[in-house]
Protein backbone atom coordinates (compact mmCIF):
# COMPACT_ATOMS: atom_id res chain seq x y z
CA UNK A 1 0.00 0.00 0.00
CA UNK A 2 1.70 3.42 -1.31
CA UNK A 3 1.46 6.09 0.91
CA UNK A 4 0.19 9.21 -1.70
CA UNK A 5 2.00 12.75 -0.73
CA UNK A 6 0.16 15.81 -0.81
CA UNK A 7 1.46 19.08 -1.65
CA UNK A 8 0.92 21.77 1.26
CA UNK A 9 -2.12 23.69 1.01
CA UNK A 10 -1.08 27.65 0.91
CA UNK A 11 -3.89 29.02 3.21
CA UNK A 12 -4.92 32.91 3.26
CA UNK A 13 -6.16 33.78 6.94
CA UNK A 14 -7.00 37.01 7.93
CA UNK A 15 -7.28 38.16 11.33
CA UNK A 16 -7.99 41.78 12.40
CA UNK A 17 -6.60 42.80 15.72
CA UNK A 18 -7.37 45.87 18.20
CA UNK A 19 -5.00 47.92 16.07
CA UNK A 20 -7.02 47.96 13.41
CA UNK A 21 -4.76 45.52 11.52
CA UNK A 22 -4.93 42.52 9.12
CA UNK A 23 -2.11 39.41 9.26
CA UNK A 24 -2.68 37.81 5.83
CA UNK A 25 -1.20 34.57 6.19
CA UNK A 26 0.42 32.86 2.59
CA UNK A 27 1.79 29.56 3.66
CA UNK A 28 4.56 29.98 5.88
CA UNK A 29 4.82 33.38 5.14
CA UNK A 30 2.87 36.42 6.67
CA UNK A 31 1.96 39.93 6.52
CA UNK A 32 0.38 42.63 8.58
CA UNK A 33 -1.17 45.15 6.61
CA UNK A 34 -3.95 48.06 7.56
CA UNK A 35 -7.07 46.97 5.60
CA UNK A 36 -8.57 50.55 6.09
CA UNK A 37 -5.23 52.06 5.02
CA UNK A 38 -5.17 50.12 1.73
CA UNK A 39 -8.67 51.33 0.92
CA UNK A 40 -8.05 55.00 1.49
CA UNK A 41 -4.86 54.38 -0.55
CA UNK A 42 -6.89 53.21 -3.32
CA UNK A 43 -9.49 55.80 -3.04
CA UNK A 44 -6.69 58.03 -3.56
CA UNK A 45 -4.76 56.55 -6.42
CA UNK A 46 -8.65 57.29 -7.81
CA UNK A 47 -8.55 60.72 -6.91
CA UNK A 48 -5.69 61.40 -8.32
CA UNK A 49 -6.08 59.49 -11.79
CA UNK A 50 -9.22 62.08 -11.92
CA UNK A 51 -7.49 65.03 -11.30
CA UNK A 52 -4.60 64.08 -13.17
CA UNK A 53 -6.63 63.32 -16.27
CA UNK A 54 -9.31 66.84 -15.68
CA UNK A 55 -5.57 68.82 -15.20
CA UNK A 56 -4.73 67.73 -18.82
CA UNK A 57 -8.04 68.34 -20.43
CA UNK A 58 -8.76 71.42 -19.25
CA UNK A 59 -7.74 74.89 -21.66
CA UNK A 60 -8.11 76.79 -24.45
CA UNK A 61 -8.56 73.63 -26.16
CA UNK A 62 -10.70 71.59 -24.25
CA UNK A 63 -10.51 67.84 -24.11
CA UNK A 64 -12.82 65.79 -22.33
CA UNK A 65 -12.02 62.63 -20.14
CA UNK A 66 -12.66 59.69 -22.44
CA UNK A 67 -10.18 61.99 -25.43
CA UNK A 68 -7.36 62.14 -22.88
CA UNK A 69 -7.60 58.78 -22.06
CA UNK A 70 -7.78 57.43 -25.39
CA UNK A 71 -5.18 59.72 -26.25
CA UNK A 72 -2.83 58.61 -23.21
CA UNK A 73 -3.27 54.50 -24.41
CA UNK A 74 -2.66 56.05 -28.31
CA UNK A 75 -5.91 56.37 -30.32
CA UNK A 76 -6.32 60.41 -30.02
CA UNK A 77 -5.46 62.57 -33.34
CA UNK A 78 -2.85 64.46 -33.93
CA UNK A 79 -3.42 67.63 -32.12
CA UNK A 80 -4.70 65.30 -29.27
CA UNK A 81 -1.26 64.29 -28.84
CA UNK A 82 0.48 67.19 -29.57
CA UNK A 83 -1.79 69.31 -26.62
CA UNK A 84 -1.83 66.24 -24.44
CA UNK A 85 2.17 65.39 -24.24
CA UNK A 86 3.90 68.29 -25.03
CA UNK A 87 1.81 71.22 -23.83
CA UNK A 88 0.18 69.68 -20.48
CA UNK A 89 1.15 66.55 -19.34
CA UNK A 90 4.53 67.88 -17.94
CA UNK A 91 2.15 70.21 -16.11
CA UNK A 92 -0.28 68.03 -14.84
CA UNK A 93 2.68 65.36 -13.45
CA UNK A 94 4.71 68.00 -12.01
CA UNK A 95 2.05 69.05 -9.75
CA UNK A 96 1.37 65.19 -8.63
CA UNK A 97 4.98 64.99 -7.90
CA UNK A 98 5.57 68.28 -5.92
CA UNK A 99 2.39 67.48 -3.89
CA UNK A 100 3.61 63.61 -3.23
CA UNK A 101 6.91 64.50 -2.35
CA UNK A 102 6.39 68.25 0.13
CA UNK A 103 3.62 65.51 1.72
CA UNK A 104 5.72 62.84 2.19
CA UNK A 105 8.50 65.55 3.75
CA UNK A 106 5.85 66.75 6.35
CA UNK A 107 4.92 63.55 6.71
CA UNK A 108 8.47 62.65 7.78
CA UNK A 109 8.83 65.65 10.31
CA UNK A 110 5.34 65.37 11.84
CA UNK A 111 5.97 62.17 12.81
CA UNK A 112 9.79 62.94 13.96
CA UNK A 113 9.04 65.59 16.02
CA UNK A 114 5.29 63.62 17.36
CA UNK A 115 3.26 66.88 16.53
CA UNK A 116 1.19 68.73 13.53
CA UNK A 117 2.61 71.58 13.39
CA UNK A 118 6.08 70.41 12.81
CA UNK A 119 5.90 71.01 8.96
CA UNK A 120 8.69 72.19 6.54
CA UNK A 121 6.74 75.13 6.08
CA UNK A 122 6.26 76.33 9.94
CA UNK A 123 9.91 75.46 10.42
CA UNK A 124 11.19 77.07 7.88
CA UNK A 125 13.01 74.83 5.80
CA UNK A 126 10.47 75.43 3.04
CA UNK A 127 12.10 79.51 3.22
CA UNK A 128 15.36 78.04 3.15
CA UNK A 129 15.13 76.46 -0.37
CA UNK A 130 13.02 79.04 -1.83
CA UNK A 131 15.59 82.01 -0.66
CA UNK A 132 18.86 80.02 -1.96
CA UNK A 133 16.68 79.96 -5.40
CA UNK A 134 15.79 83.01 -5.87
CA UNK A 135 19.70 83.68 -4.73
CA UNK A 136 20.70 81.88 -7.66
CA UNK A 137 18.13 83.85 -10.08
CA UNK A 138 18.42 86.99 -9.25
CA UNK A 139 22.06 87.41 -8.63
CA UNK A 140 23.35 85.41 -11.57
CA UNK A 141 22.79 88.14 -13.92
CA UNK A 142 25.45 90.80 -12.55
CA UNK A 143 28.42 91.16 -12.18
CA UNK A 144 31.08 90.50 -8.94
CA UNK A 145 31.86 88.10 -7.06
CA UNK A 146 28.51 87.50 -5.76
CA UNK A 147 27.16 87.15 -9.41
CA UNK A 148 30.08 84.92 -10.00
CA UNK A 149 29.02 82.55 -7.18
CA UNK A 150 25.28 82.74 -8.02
CA UNK A 151 26.22 82.17 -11.39
CA UNK A 152 28.57 79.02 -10.55
CA UNK A 153 25.38 77.62 -8.23
CA UNK A 154 23.47 77.80 -11.17
CA UNK A 155 25.11 76.65 -14.26
CA UNK A 156 26.71 73.60 -12.18
CA UNK A 157 25.08 72.95 -9.48
CA UNK A 158 21.41 73.64 -10.73
CA UNK A 159 18.81 74.84 -8.99
CA UNK A 160 17.78 71.86 -7.12
CA UNK A 161 21.10 71.38 -5.66
CA UNK A 162 20.95 74.86 -4.82
CA UNK A 163 18.09 74.20 -2.48
CA UNK A 164 18.99 71.59 -0.98
CA UNK A 165 21.41 73.01 0.47
CA UNK A 166 19.47 76.42 1.41
CA UNK A 167 17.05 74.04 3.22
CA UNK A 168 19.77 71.87 5.24
CA UNK A 169 21.46 74.73 6.06
CA UNK A 170 18.16 76.27 7.57
CA UNK A 171 17.43 73.16 9.09
CA UNK A 172 20.87 72.99 11.17
CA UNK A 173 19.83 76.57 11.99
CA UNK A 174 16.87 76.02 13.89
CA UNK A 175 18.09 72.59 15.69
CA UNK A 176 20.88 74.78 17.34
CA UNK A 177 19.02 77.84 17.62
CA UNK A 178 16.31 75.80 19.78
CA UNK A 179 19.31 74.21 21.66
CA UNK A 180 17.67 72.10 24.37
CA UNK A 181 14.72 72.88 24.23
CA UNK A 182 13.68 71.01 21.20
CA UNK A 183 10.91 69.30 22.82
CA UNK A 184 8.99 72.49 22.94
CA UNK A 185 7.05 72.88 19.95
CA UNK A 186 5.88 75.94 20.13
CA UNK A 187 9.81 77.16 21.11
CA UNK A 188 10.26 76.07 17.68
CA UNK A 189 7.38 77.11 16.06
CA UNK A 190 8.35 80.44 17.23
CA UNK A 191 11.97 80.14 16.10
CA UNK A 192 10.45 78.69 12.41
CA UNK A 193 8.52 81.95 12.07
CA UNK A 194 11.50 84.37 13.15
CA UNK A 195 14.02 82.60 10.40
CA UNK A 196 11.10 82.31 8.05
CA UNK A 197 11.10 86.16 8.16
CA UNK A 198 14.52 86.89 8.07
CA UNK A 199 14.62 84.47 4.87
CA UNK A 200 11.48 86.34 3.18
CA UNK A 201 13.50 89.85 4.10
CA UNK A 202 16.78 88.33 2.48
CA UNK A 203 14.62 87.15 -0.93
CA UNK A 204 12.78 90.79 -0.95
CA UNK A 205 16.08 92.52 -0.56
CA UNK A 206 17.32 90.33 -3.38
CA UNK A 207 14.60 91.32 -5.79
CA UNK A 208 14.96 94.71 -5.00
CA UNK A 209 18.98 95.20 -5.87
CA UNK A 210 18.09 92.80 -9.53
CA UNK A 211 16.67 93.85 -12.62
CA UNK A 212 13.23 94.29 -13.38
CA UNK A 213 13.08 91.41 -15.38
CA UNK A 214 14.54 88.64 -13.08
CA UNK A 215 12.63 90.40 -10.21
CA UNK A 216 9.48 89.75 -11.79
CA UNK A 217 10.44 85.96 -12.36
CA UNK A 218 11.46 85.45 -9.10
CA UNK A 219 8.26 87.05 -7.82
CA UNK A 220 6.15 84.94 -10.18
CA UNK A 221 8.27 81.47 -9.15
CA UNK A 222 7.61 83.05 -4.81
CA UNK A 223 3.82 82.70 -5.58
CA UNK A 224 4.31 78.61 -6.28
CA UNK A 225 3.30 78.17 -9.75
CA UNK A 226 2.71 75.39 -12.17
CA UNK A 227 2.66 77.46 -15.28
CA UNK A 228 5.42 76.96 -17.90
CA UNK A 229 7.12 73.95 -15.64
CA UNK A 230 8.24 71.39 -18.25
CA UNK A 231 10.30 67.77 -18.19
CA UNK A 232 13.50 69.01 -16.88
CA UNK A 233 11.95 70.79 -13.51
CA UNK A 234 10.24 66.74 -13.12
CA UNK A 235 13.06 64.60 -13.21
CA UNK A 236 14.42 65.51 -9.79
CA UNK A 237 11.68 65.50 -7.87
CA UNK A 238 10.17 62.27 -9.36
CA UNK A 239 13.83 60.54 -8.11
CA UNK A 240 13.91 61.78 -5.48
CA UNK A 241 10.28 60.95 -4.31
CA UNK A 242 10.86 57.58 -6.28
CA UNK A 243 14.08 56.66 -3.72
CA UNK A 244 11.55 58.17 -0.56
CA UNK A 245 9.09 55.33 -1.59
CA UNK A 246 11.70 52.60 -2.01
CA UNK A 247 12.27 53.21 1.79
CA UNK A 248 8.81 53.59 2.68
CA UNK A 249 8.63 50.32 4.40
CA UNK A 250 11.83 51.36 6.28
CA UNK A 251 10.87 54.75 7.27
CA UNK A 252 7.16 54.05 8.11
CA UNK A 253 8.86 50.94 10.60
CA UNK A 254 11.08 53.55 12.41
CA UNK A 255 8.41 56.23 12.68
CA UNK A 256 6.20 54.03 14.42
CA UNK A 257 8.71 52.82 16.90
CA UNK A 258 9.54 56.74 17.49
CA UNK A 259 5.67 57.61 17.92
CA UNK A 260 5.79 55.34 21.20
CA UNK A 261 8.46 57.30 22.59
CA UNK A 262 12.61 57.58 22.75
CA UNK A 263 12.63 55.12 25.39
CA UNK A 264 10.57 52.55 23.90
CA UNK A 265 12.28 52.85 20.50
CA UNK A 266 15.69 52.47 22.14
CA UNK A 267 14.45 49.47 24.22
CA UNK A 268 13.53 48.27 20.79
CA UNK A 269 16.84 48.27 19.32
CA UNK A 270 16.38 51.17 17.10
CA UNK A 271 19.10 53.77 16.89
CA UNK A 272 17.00 56.81 17.62
CA UNK A 273 19.50 59.46 16.52
CA UNK A 274 20.31 58.02 13.17
CA UNK A 275 16.96 57.51 12.53
CA UNK A 276 15.51 61.02 13.08
CA UNK A 277 18.79 62.42 10.98
CA UNK A 278 17.75 59.71 8.29
CA UNK A 279 14.25 60.70 8.51
CA UNK A 280 14.96 64.36 8.79
CA UNK A 281 17.33 64.64 5.61
CA UNK A 282 15.21 62.93 3.54
CA UNK A 283 12.38 65.43 4.09
CA UNK A 284 15.07 67.95 3.94
CA UNK A 285 15.74 66.68 0.37
CA UNK A 286 12.56 66.53 -1.11
CA UNK A 287 11.07 70.12 0.01
CA UNK A 288 14.16 71.07 -1.36
CA UNK A 289 13.73 69.31 -5.01
CA UNK A 290 9.97 70.07 -4.92
CA UNK A 291 10.49 74.05 -3.98
CA UNK A 292 13.17 74.28 -7.02
CA UNK A 293 10.67 72.88 -9.60
CA UNK A 294 7.30 74.93 -8.57
CA UNK A 295 8.55 77.52 -5.75
CA UNK A 296 7.26 77.49 -2.41
CA UNK A 297 3.55 76.05 -2.20
CA UNK A 298 2.52 77.05 0.95
CA UNK A 299 0.85 74.37 3.55
CA UNK A 300 1.01 71.02 1.39
CA UNK A 301 3.17 69.79 3.73
CA UNK A 302 1.59 70.82 6.46
CA UNK A 303 -2.37 69.97 5.80
CA UNK A 304 -1.59 66.31 3.38
CA UNK A 305 0.01 64.50 6.42
CA UNK A 306 -3.28 65.75 8.58
CA UNK A 307 -5.67 64.47 6.01
CA UNK A 308 -4.31 61.43 5.83
CA UNK A 309 -3.71 60.59 9.39
CA UNK A 310 -7.16 61.41 10.09
CA UNK A 311 -8.52 59.12 6.69
CA UNK A 312 -6.06 56.59 8.08
CA UNK A 313 -6.95 56.43 11.67
CA UNK A 314 -3.29 55.88 12.72
CA UNK A 315 -1.38 57.60 15.44
CA UNK A 316 1.16 59.43 13.17
CA UNK A 317 0.74 60.35 9.32
CA UNK A 318 0.89 57.20 7.01
CA UNK A 319 4.00 58.33 4.65
CA UNK A 320 2.24 56.49 1.71
CA UNK A 321 -1.16 57.89 1.89
CA UNK A 322 -0.05 61.16 2.88
CA UNK A 323 2.14 61.71 -0.24
CA UNK A 324 -0.90 60.75 -1.82
CA UNK A 325 -3.06 63.08 -0.01
CA UNK A 326 -0.62 65.73 -1.05
CA UNK A 327 -0.61 65.16 -5.01
CA UNK A 328 -4.06 65.42 -4.97
CA UNK A 329 -4.08 68.87 -3.24
CA UNK A 330 -2.09 70.63 -5.37
CA UNK A 331 -3.41 68.92 -8.60
CA UNK A 332 -7.00 70.18 -6.98
CA UNK A 333 -5.55 73.25 -5.96
CA UNK A 334 -4.35 74.17 -9.40
CA UNK A 335 -7.83 73.37 -11.10
CA UNK A 336 -9.38 75.77 -9.10
CA UNK A 337 -6.51 78.26 -9.76
CA UNK A 338 -7.43 78.35 -13.27
CA UNK A 339 -11.00 77.66 -13.43
CA UNK A 340 -12.28 80.39 -9.84
CA UNK A 341 -11.70 83.20 -11.66
CA UNK A 342 -10.98 84.41 -15.64
CA UNK A 343 -7.54 84.73 -15.03
CA UNK A 344 -5.14 81.90 -14.05
CA UNK A 345 -3.76 81.82 -9.93
CA UNK A 346 -0.43 80.85 -8.82
CA UNK A 347 -1.34 77.28 -7.41
CA UNK A 348 0.72 78.63 -4.36
CA UNK A 349 -2.30 80.90 -3.73
CA UNK A 350 -5.07 78.33 -3.65
CA UNK A 351 -2.77 76.49 -1.12
CA UNK A 352 -2.15 79.29 1.05
CA UNK A 353 -6.03 80.62 1.47
CA UNK A 354 -6.88 76.86 2.64
CA UNK A 355 -3.90 75.93 4.54
CA UNK A 356 -3.83 79.29 6.65
CA UNK A 357 -7.06 78.33 8.66
CA UNK A 358 -5.74 74.85 9.20
CA UNK A 359 -2.81 76.02 10.80
CA UNK A 360 -4.67 78.41 13.20
CA UNK A 361 -6.65 75.33 14.42
CA UNK A 362 -4.24 73.06 14.92
CA UNK A 363 -2.07 75.88 17.06
CA UNK A 364 -5.22 76.76 19.46
CA UNK A 365 -5.78 72.94 19.63
CA UNK A 366 -2.19 72.28 21.03
CA UNK A 367 -2.22 75.45 23.21
CA UNK A 368 -5.11 73.66 24.32
CA UNK A 369 -3.54 70.44 24.95
CA UNK A 370 -0.88 72.16 26.93
CA UNK A 371 -2.63 74.02 29.24
CA UNK A 372 -4.89 71.54 30.23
Amino acid sequence: MTRTETAPRTRVHTTATDLGLSALRLGPFSVVFSLRRFFVALSLVLLCGLAFTLGIGMGDYQLSVPDVLRTLFGGGSRIEETVVFTWRMSRAVIGLLVGGALAFAGALTQSVARNPLASPDVLGITNGASTAAVFVITASGGTGIVAAVAGFGQDTLGVPLVSVIGSTLTAVAVWFIAGKDRDSMIRLVLIGVGVSMFLGAISTWLMATTSVDQAATAKLWLTGSLNGRGWEQAWPVMACLLVAVAFAGWLSFRLDALALGPEVAQVLGHGIRAAQAVQLLTGVVLVAVAVSAAGPVPFVAFVAPQIAQRLAGSATPPLLCSALSGALLVSAADLLARTILPWELPVGIVTAFCGAPVLIYLVVQTNRKASA
